[in-house]
């Protein structure tokens, strides 16, 4: 059973993670926020009696159960709004900050050079731009996959899917990744 202090320190812990995944799928920073508060709430409300190894798989399927509601409401709202257009304004698409989410990693990195912290993020910038250009189950399971760390059997429960779904969507997702870096002069 976890402890109210356990399940608040791995809450704490995810919550830039998850909610740099929601802004990925939902591409709206409020929207995102939206998502992960409802997620760590049912967590809390629903399973904060789990014990604390079953949290992360629990977090991950609430949240992207959470996530697909959000998409659901979406279209139904578009559905009834069809006709009234301005309701909907691109204006309301955040920007994410990438340079808020970058750490560095060494003493040799704080002493770069401008030239190079500013290819570094453009770099990160153009990965994320073509991470948002995937299709919605291939940036999941590749977000799962390589920015949560899950591996295939925890993704394809958090998912829903079978495991050779998520090899399927990772692997095309990374395929699709490497080829538009490679057309825009990137290599890794």
């Amino acid at each position: 059973m976890a402890t109210e202090r356990e399940l608040s320190d791995f809450l704490k812990s995810v919550e830039k993670r998850a909610f740099k995944r929601s802004v990925y799928h939902v591409r709206n920073e409020e929207s995102a926020l939206d998502i992960v508060q409802e997620s760590m709430l049912k967590l809390a409300e629903h399973y904060g009696d789990k014990p604390t190894a079953e949290l992360p798989l629990l977090f991950q399927r609430i949240l992207s159960n959470c996530t697909l509601d959000w998409f659901r409401r979406q279209k139904t709202k578009s559905a009834l709004f069809s006709n009234l257009g301005d309701f909907e304004s691109d204006s309301d698409v955040g920007d994410f900050d990438l340079l808020e989410t970058l750490q560095i990693q060494d003493e040799s990195q704080q002493t770069e050079s401008a030239e190079t912290t500013v290819s570094r993020v453009q770099v990160m910038r153009a990965i994320e731009n073509e991470i948002e250009l995937l299709p919605a189950r291939q940036r999941e399971a590749f977000l799962m996959r390589y920015w949560e760390e899950l591996d295939v059997m925890e993704t394809a429960l958090a998912m829903g899917c079978s495991e050779g779904s998520v090899k399927t969507h990772c692997s095309r997702a990374v395929q699709a990744l490497s080829k538009a870096l490679r057309e825009k002069g990137i290599r890794l």
